[in-house]
């Protein structure tokens, strides 16, 4: 069993070709006795400006581990825990039909990787286009604002975090996050995903990543099929018996539903056929955005632009006793832009997008104001589907004079005095297909906007420059979260449904690539233990 190293610490000029004779000296042992040596996590320590070090943790394999370790008796060193490797007992029971999925997001991408590699040859179906050509379709709408509804920011190929800052940190602890990284390495991601402390791959290289497992998917016998939407469920003594797809009765006795947040024709054909599903908090709000440089010299001071560093991110909250609400910063992409994330007509939503090499001239983040239940009013599970809408509808109200899908934005000293903006200052809006000025009390709820002040004065106090009278907010942001929760039982099974799976972001299990994709692997798994391969 090899032996995992924590709290190897490098200096922020030396070389990482070090670190693994600063193994050997932690083990007592020369560099030479080492048989195997990887990398598993690395960090940066940046408490301390004028002497930003690097943390790594190692795994080492060599003669006499589980001696060693004892002899050595340093909290530091330890034999490494199993890695996940699928191994379970395979079920039994006779598949009369194979597996189906819906949704070729992270959730329903891996759920399929999983199951077509231990034969279950899955049928896969996302209402959206394959990644080439939604990536066509999602180009043009932010040139033009005509809108694909079927295949655009949310739905398609990817899932939303395709068009996202590819972001892979997760804290979730659950071995199975490390399998998904080795499949997105596999399907060339770079390899310092496996071991950075913020690992991410960038809108750009997670297209290629998620096009060659669709590849290794029907390699391995399963199928997927775009632009194909799920129209209808049907049940029989309670058990999911058959799905209708663009016109198309398949029969299945598994039904994984990893949908993503923001099918909502979907969440309400499935509520009215049964399946059980409750209102959940999530959190709306703005879109901030910064100059990327004044991040880096918050974070790194002197060492701002050192080539060893990559552009700097945050994570900031505050808790409001007045309005007993919290506002945090969600989904941050340095180097990023903000996007038009819209999926239905007349609705306006923002999100944020960076390339792997997050070099762009922006900085951004969601700041967002938790809601809940109690917020949205009615008894419907739908009730917080219809809240975002509302205030989606009035965000592209505010802009629409202008042109289709055009934001409204408001620099922070403005927003903080209630008066609508009128030029900008240092830093341009990214939001494409285009901006106007705006008063964003109009377009959400009066306690968010409250929260949303005390915030920004709250983390100006945490990051020099975050309440700078020209950073600018755009608004606005709902899709942080699923609006629902489909409740399921131990075996991941719907609790009204028997044969149903639902799994990921949309189900309301997950908040992540990763998150999801382990979601996903859980809810294959449950089928694999109760069902034997198709031959």
């Amino acid at each position: 069993m090899p032996i995992r190293i924590n709290n190897l610490v490098l200096d922020i000029e030396d070389s990482i070709e070090i670190v693994k004779a600063k193994a050997a000296k932690k083990l007592r042992i020369s560099e030479s006795e080492i048989k195997q040596f990887k990398i598993l996590k690395e960090s940066i320590d940046a408490r301390k400006k004028n002497s930003i070090k690097f943390t790594y943790a190692v795994e080492v394999s060599c003669n006499n581990e589980k001696k060693l370790v004892n002899r050595i008796n340093d909290k530091d060193i330890r034999l490494e825990e199993e890695k996940y490797r699928e191994e379970f007992q395979l079920g039994n029971k006779k598949l009369n039909n194979r597996p189906v999925v819906i949704g070729m997001g992270p959730a329903g991408m891996l759920a399929g990787l999983l199951l077509a590699k231990k034969g279950y040859k899955p049928l896969i179906i996302e209402r959206g286009q394959k990644v080439e050509e939604r990536t066509n379709s999602v180009s043009q709408f932010w040139s033009t604002g005509n809108l694909n509804l079927e295949s655009n920011v949310q739905f398609g190929e990817g899932g939303a975090g395709t068009f996202s800052d590819g972001k892979l940190t997760t804290r979730i602890k659950d071995v199975r996050c490390d399998f998904v990284l080795e499949e997105f390495v596999k399907a060339g991601a770079p390899e310092e995903i496996l071991y950075s402390g913020k690992p991410h791959i960038g809108t750009d290289i997670l297209k290629d990543v998620v096009r060659n497992i669709r590849n290794e998917i029907i390699k391995y016998g399963g199928e997927v099929l775009f632009n194909s939407k799920l129209e209808d469920i049907k049940t029989y003594n309670g058990h999911i018996k058959s799905i209708k797809a663009n016109g198309n009765d398949i029969p299945c006795e598994a039904l994984i539903i990893a949908i993503g947040h923001s099918s909502r024709d979907t969440y309400k054909m499935l509520l009215d056929r049964g399946v059980s599903m409750d209102a959940k908090p999530f959190a709306i709000g703005v879109r901030i955005e910064h100059l990327q440089a004044m991040i880096d010299e918050n974070q790194y001071g002197k060492f701002a632009n050192h080539p060893r560093l990559k552009a700097a991110d945050y994570r900031l909250a505050h808790s409001s006793k007045h309005y007993n609400r919290s506002v945090y910063s969600f989904c941050m992409c340095p180097g990023g832009e903000v996007v038009a994330a819209a999926s239905e007509e007349g609705r306006l939503v923002t999100n944020g997008m960076s390339y792997f090499a997050r070099d762009m001239k922006n900085a951004n983040s969601a700041l967002v104001v938790s809601v809940g239940p109690e917020d949205f009013g009615g008894s419907s599970p739908l009730s917080g589907m219809e809240f975002q809408r509302h205030y989606e509808a009035l965000a592209y109200k505010l802009g629409a004079d202008a042109g289709k899908y055009h934001a409204p934005v408001q620099l922070v000293g403005d927003f903080l005095e209630d008066r609508v903006s009128k030029r900008i200052g240092e830093i341009t809006p990214s939001y494409r297909p285009g901006y106007e000025f705006r008063d964003l009390r109009q377009c959400l709820p009066k306690e968010v906007i409250e929260v949303l002040k005390e915030g920004l004065l709250d983390f100006d106090r945490k990051v020099n420059g975050f309440a700078a009278k020209d950073a600018v907010l755009t608004g606005i942001e709902t899709r942080t979260s699923a609006p629902v929760r489909m409740p399921r039982g131990e075996n991941l099974q719907s609790i009204s449904v028997r044969g149903l799976y639902p799994a990921g972001e949309g189900a309301g299990y997950a908040g992540g690539i990763v998150s999801a994709a382990v979601d996903g692997l859980k809810a294959a798994e449950s089928i694999m233990r109760e069902y034997s391969p198709i031959l």
